[in-house]
C-alpha cells in the first residue's frame, strides 16, 4: 500500500508563499488524478487543487490563481505551491487521490499557518 508523507508547511505572513511536496512510497502513476485537500479543525477535508496524470488541473473557487498543483510521476511527488496567502488558508494539508480520497493511506499532513 503505497504511503504518503506530506512537507514544507510552515508559518506565514498574509501575502507570503510556502511550497508543499507530497513524497509517495511508491508508484502513483496509475492514479489518475492526485490531489491536495485541507482540513481544519471541526471540518471536513475540502479538496482544493488536483492533476490528472497528463497534467490537467482543477482548483476550488477559493484558491484558483494563487495556488498551483503538479506533480513528478518520475519522483512519485506531487507538489502544490501556495501564493498570496491568507488567514483563511490556515489548515492542515494532505494529499491522496482526488478521485477516491483515502484510497492511499493518509498521510500526516502539513500544518500551514497564515498569519494576518
Amino acid at each position: 500500500q503505497v504511503r504518503l508523507v506530506e512537507s514544507g508547511g510552515g508559518l506565514v505572513q498574509a501575502g507570503g508563499s510556502l511550497g508543499l511536496s507530497c513524497q509517495a512510497s511508491g508508484s502513483i502513476f496509475h492514479i489518475n488524478y492526485m490531489g491536495w485537500f485541507r482540513q481544519t479543525p471541526g471540518n471536513q477535508r475540502e479538496l482544493v487543487a488536483s492533476v490528472g496524470t497528463g497534467g490537467t488541473t482543477s482548483y476550488a473557487d477559493s484558491v484558483k490563481g494563487r495556488f498551483t498543483i503538479s506533480r513528478d510521476n518520475r519522483k512519485n511527488t506531487v507538489y502544490l505551491q501556495m501564493n498570496n496567502l491568507k488567514p483563511e488558508d490556515t489548515a492542515v494539508y494532505y494529499c491522496n487521490d482526488a478521485q477516491i480520497p483515502g484510497k492511499l493511506y493518509w498521510g500526516q499532513g502539513t500544518q500551514v499557518t497564515v498569519a494576518s
